[in-house]
This record gives C-alpha cells, sequence and structure tokens, in this order.
C-alpha cells in the first residue's frame, strides 16, 4: 500500500472523525483500507456494495470536503469494493458497481464522482418506493422488565437478559437462547432486553426479527440476486434478536446464511439473543454448527409459573388495567390456569369484559363460568411424540413399529396417519415431521398427507380411523 494514500486517507479520517458522531465514524469509516493514490485519485476498499451505497447515501458530502482539502478541486475518490464470498468459495470476490459515466465496467475500481447521485439502499425492513433508510429497532415498548414479573420459574432467564441489557456483547452470555413453552414470556422477555438496551444505549443498532420474516427476507434476497447486500445489512447490527429461531429447521440456505451472519457479529463482540420452543439438544434439523454456537452463551429456561408467580402476574396485570379485583377471586383463576401466563392474562380479560358488557359483578360464580370456558376453549399444543404415541396405542403396536422400516400394509398406515396428523396439528416443518417419524424425507411426508386424503373419501374403515383419532387427540 502506497505511504502516500494512506497519509491523505489518515488526514481526511481526522476531519471526519471530528464532524460525526464516534458510533457511526466506528461502523462506517475504521472497515475502509487506503489503496492507492494515482494523481488526484484516491483508491479506497470498502467490504461491500451495501457498504458504498450507504456511504453514498449518508456521507457524500463530508468525503467530498475532507477529500478536496486533501487534494485539491480536482479530488476525485474510487471505490474498490470486496466482499468475503461466505457460500464455500474462500477467495475474496468483487462486485462491479454501474459507474454514473458507463454503462457496464472492465476492472474493479469503480470511479464514482462525489456528486453521484445516491443510489438505492437494499433494507430488507424499507417499503419498496419510500425512501427512508432509517433501521428501526421493531421492538414493542410495552414488553418490558417491569412488566415481566420474576419468580422461581423465570428467574435465571430474567437476571441473564439484564445483564445482557447492562452489558451487549460484553458478557459471556452470547449468545443468550431464552427457551420454553407456548405462552411463557420468551417474547416478551426478548423484547424487553432490546427496549433497556434502546434506552441505555441508544447509538446502538437493535433489530428484533421473527425466524419466519428473516428467511423470508432471505428468500426474497436470492430471488432478486442481492444476497450479499442482505448479508451485509444484520452484519451491522449491534444487537441482533431472532424470535422462535426452531422455524429454521430444515431450511439449510437459511441456516447457511445465518450461520455467516452469526459467526461475524459474534467475533465482532455483537450481541445475539434467541428464543425458542425448545433446548438446542432437543431441536431437530438445525445443522450440528449451528447447534454447537447456540450452546457457546447460556441457555436460559422459561418454566410454567408456580402458583404465587401467577398470582403476582394477575395482580399486576389488574394494576396495569386499573381494575380492582378480590383476593380469593385471583387465587381461584392463578390456581386453576396453570399453563402458561397468555391463557392467565386472557382469563382476566375475558372475566373484566363479561362483567363490563353484561353489568355482572365480579364474583366467584362468574370466574368459574369463564375459567370452565377458557379451559375447555383452549387448544392443548401436540406433539409429534404425543402424536405417535396415540397412533401407536390405537393400532395396538408400539412407537418403534411405527417408526420402522417395514412395509406392512397396516404399519405403513398407521404411520401415514401420524404423518398427516402431524401435519395437520403442529407448526413443524415436513423435513422435521419425517425425520422424527422414522427419518424419513419431506416427499415421504408430502406423500402421506396425500395418501390419507385420498383413502379418507374412499375407504370408509380408513375414514373411521381418521375420526377415531382426531376425537382421541382433541380430548
Amino acid at each position: 500500500m502506497s505511504e502516500t494514500a494512506q497519509s491523505v486517507w489518515n488526514n481526511c479520517l481526522e476531519f471526519i472523525k471530528d464532524n460525526i458522531q464516534p458510533q457511526a465514524y466506528k461502523t462506517w469509516f475504521e472497515p475502509i483500507k487506503a489503496v492507492k493514490l494515482t494523481d488526484n485519485a484516491l483508491s479506497i476498499q470498502v467490504p461491500s456494495k451495501f457498504f458504498y451505497e450507504w456511504l453514498e447515501e449518508h456521507y457524500v458530502k463530508i468525503l467530498k470536503v475532507s477529500l478536496t482539502k486533501e487534494l485539491g478541486e480536482k479530488a476525485k475518490l474510487v471505490y474498490i469494493i470486496k466482499m468475503e464470498n461466505t457460500y464455500g468459495n474462500k477467495q475474496p470476490f468483487t462486485e462491479k458497481i454501474p459507474s454514473a459515466n458507463r454503462s457496464a465496467l472492465k476492472s474493479q475500481d469503480v470511479d464514482v464522482p462525489l456528486n453521484n447521485k445516491s443510489p438505492e439502499l437494499r433494507n430488507p425492513f424499507v417499503i419498496p418506493g419510500i425512501r427512508n433508510v432509517k433501521i428501526e429497532s421493531q421492538l414493542n415498548p410495552n414488553y418490558s422488565f417491569d412488566n415481566f414479573l420474576e419468580g422461581d420459574s423465570n428467574r435465571l432467564a430474567r437476571s441473564a437478559g439484564l445483564a445482557v441489557a447492562a452489558k451487549p456483547g460484553g458478557t459471556s452470555f452470547n449468545p443468550l437462547l431464552i427457551f420454553g413453552g407456548v405462552g411463557l414470556g420468551k417474547t416478551h422477555l426478548a423484547h424487553a432486553i432490546g427496549v433497556d438496551i434502546k434506552d441505555k444505549y441508544p447509538e446502538k443498532t437493535v433489530l428484533y426479527i421473527s425466524a419466519e420474516k428473516f428467511t423470508q427476507q432471505y428468500v426474497d434476497s436470492v430471488k432478486k440476486n442481492n444476497r450479499n447486500d442482505f448479508i451485509h445489512f444484520y452484519q451491522i447490527i449491534d444487537v441482533l434478536i431472532i424470535d422462535d429461531v426452531q422455524f429454521l429447521s430444515g431450511k439449510s440456505g437459511t441456516q447457511d446464511v445465518f450461520f455467516h451472519i452469526f459467526n461475524h457479529l459474534h467475533q465482532n463482540g455483537k450481541q445475539v439473543i434467541l428464543t425458542s420452543d425448545k433446548a438446542p439438544v432437543d431441536m431437530q434439523d438445525i445443522e450440528q454448527r449451528l447447534l454447537s454456537r447456540f450452546k457457546w452463551g447460556l441457555s436460559a429456561e422459561l418454566q410454567n409459573p408456580d402458583f404465587e408467580t401467577r398470582v403476582s402476574i394477575v395482580k399486576n396485570k389488574l394494576y396495569r388495567d386499573g381494575v380492582d379485583m378480590p383476593d380469593d377471586i385471583i387465587e381461584y383463576v392463578a390456581k386453576n390456569i396453570k399453563t402458561n401466563v397468555r391463557e392467565l392474562e386472557g382469563a382476566i380479560i375475558s372475566l373484566i369484559a363479561q362483567s363490563s358488557f353484561n353489568k355482572k359483578e365480579i364474583n366467584i360464580d362468574l370466574a368459574k363460568q369463564i375459567v370452565e370456558k377458557f379451559v375447555k376453549n383452549t387448544k392443548r399444543e401436540v406433539s409429534i411424540d404425543y402424536i405417535q404415541k396415540i397412533v401407536s396405542d390405537y393400532f395396538q403396536m408400539d412407537v418403534d413399529t411405527l417408526q420402522s422400516k417395514t412395509r406392512k400394509r397396516h404399519i405403513v398406515q398407521a404411520r401415514q396417519l401420524a404423518m398427516y396428523f402431524a401435519k395437520k396439528m403442529t407448526k413443524a416443518s415436513l423435513a422435521s415431521i419425517g425425520s422424527q417419524i422414522g427419518k424419513r424425507d419431506h416427499a415421504t411426508v408430502l406423500h402421506a398427507c396425500k395418501t390419507v386424503n385420498n383413502l379418507s373419501s374412499t375407504d370408509k374403515q380408513f375414514k373411521k380411523y381418521v375420526e377415531d383419532i382426531t376425537k382421541k387427540l382433541s380430548v
């Protein structure tokens, strides 16, 4: 590297550093390398096309002023764009960007006039056609630590969350994986950590996203041939919160891109927070290299709240809503709804609504009616293991036989029924269902579902199987 190029760039950096926020300088100027100086043209290397676009969008004026001070009115800035290819090829590659003056390029150098019109920033959270490049956190401010009540069932996870919020990326809890059943507060706690970080460190870029939306963005980026921009977008996040990470199950392409994003963030001291409905050891169809990284930090479980915690949750909910309720009714509701916080709060809302709309006094009889209906109408989540047990028992065989490789007709049909109900009654992917029911692939599960639908409409006995098992699973 030419010393002259470096000295010119160092002088530019001194000027830039004095005129922008420290965090912005660290993010957008420290990664730049001065490469060469030819006449009045300074060549700098930036990590990606996305990076170049962001500089042109936000810092073109300050770049122009700083470079003009050093090289005079005829100063030019040449971008050399390089980004590591994270898809198997270890060799760096160069993206070619149309110049303002040419429709195609023959070299890797991009001559960009400093007064060039800013190109469109590819931000997956920007609605097409709307010029808004600010990265919104997607956090819900209503989810805070103040209304996430502590109890024995969540003390470890909540304490770890507070530690991460106090020092994001600076604790051994990186990544922090929060796992537990439906309605126990995983999403609430993840948002609370993000909200607290934004309050303490407003300069940090915090982003909350569901694994499902992350996957959809990745698929869109592949379709539009801009996945490198997608990768770099996520690599500039300071605190990345991904909800329901088990949704990545069976999606090898998304897992691969997340692996590289995770590595980059972790190596650069950024914080990663994940939620899942199960512990890493129980996750199906997640690559081993990802699972091992999930275990690098802390896996904290949220369990069903005990009676005292449930009473506290109800009282807190009533206090926030400005509603008075007798202690005996609060205790009755807390005693009879044990499964999760969401159902508990739902029952309280129903009780208040019934009292208000029907002008009934909130008494123990009304509470009994609401709780009975609420518990009866609440759909119990059915696991694939439970479905296999019910189907095996119905056909008087054990689960090992159901999962075996045998082609005996009655066993094959039982296996197909198990796959059919797993597809119908769980959120698991076809690949995950196949893996758990005898290590089959997704195509086998798809075939099983079609076969069950066909036989149900043509075979009376088989239709009865479906009806009987449906009743058993609905109990």
